[in-house]
């Protein structure tokens, strides 16, 4: 028992020393104020520039196979809107004025978008299709994928990642422990910071999502629409996104709360 306490003290230790503090996002209305810790050596410029170089391969395949829709009237939407959305994230992160933003919608049945680090957005006709979104709708779901991108939340998984690295080879080497011992120190550490840090980060682009799109003038009430819209289609196989994005009660109890937060921004917005 003492060791397992005092490899759970030199893991936390080990990931505490290479990290630092820092604030991916500022002012917004919604209350997202959790302190954040990334690995020095894993800059936000070097995660960017990964993320970019995944991100061109999937594009030119896309091309390649004929599926990259650059000029449907979906397509059109998609840019519209995420122009919108890109013009206000500065509100909430001011240097991702400065990111090399790209969006580009591919023909696929998946029900699924996504934005990675420095702001590349992928939406999946599918979701759109099938789902019959609005724009607003669609607002809401680029909302909360640039979130996540906004607060580094790839990122910080990475550091995570990385420390679980680092601190597992560090106790092996200083306590001389076991296999065992060593899938203790997963354990402990996943269940102690990367679960609850996963529900945690879809919370938060929840949150800031929904005030990017109420800034952008697309109605927050959306959200709710969009997740119910989710639900409904996930009987049997649920929907590539709802695995990543589960729904739940408290999820939407928490997009209710915010909304009256945002609404003032909405309607500034439509003005």
């Amino acid at each position: 028992m003492r060791r397992s306490v005092a490899l759970s003290a030199l893991t936390a230790s080990l990931l505490l020393s290479g990290c630092q503090s820092v604030n991916t996002t500022s002012g917004d209305a919604v209350g997202v104020e959790r302190k954040q810790y990334m690995f020095s050596m894993l800059s936000t410029d070097e995660v960017n520039k990964m993320y970019a170089q995944s991100y061109q391969e999937t594009v030119s395949e896309a091309s390649g196979k004929g599926v990259l829709d650059t000029t449907s009237a979906n397509a059109k939407r998609v840019h519209a809107i995420a122009d919108r959305l890109i013009a206000q994230a500065p509100k909430l992160r001011p240097d991702s004025a400065q990111w090399q933003w790209e969006v580009n919608l591919i023909k696929s049945d998946d029900l699924n978008a996504n934005c990675g680090p420095g702001g590349k957005i992928i939406v999946y006709s599918g979701l759109i299709d099938t789902l019959k979104l609005t724009d607003d709708e669609i607002a809401a779901v680029m909302g909360h994928e640039i979130a996540h991108a906004l607060r580094e939340h790839g990122r910080e998984a990475m550091s995570k990642a990385y420390g679980v690295a680092m601190a597992k080879q560090g106790a092996g080497a200083l306590l001389g422990l076991g296999q065992d011992s060593l899938a203790l120190a997963d354990t402990v550490v996943n269940y102690s910071l990367t679960l609850p840090n996963s529900r945690g980060n879809e919370n938060e682009a929840d949150l800031l999502g929904l005030e990017l799109a109420a800034r952008a003038g697309y109605n927050p009430n959306a959200a709710i629409t969009l997740w119910e819209k989710m639900s409904q289609n996930s009987g049997g196989s649920p929907p590539e996104f709802m695995s990543t994005h589960p729904a739940s009660a408290t999820r939407v109890a928490s997009l209710q709360a915010a909304i009256p937060k945002v609404m003032p921004l909405y309607q500034a917005a439509k003005k």
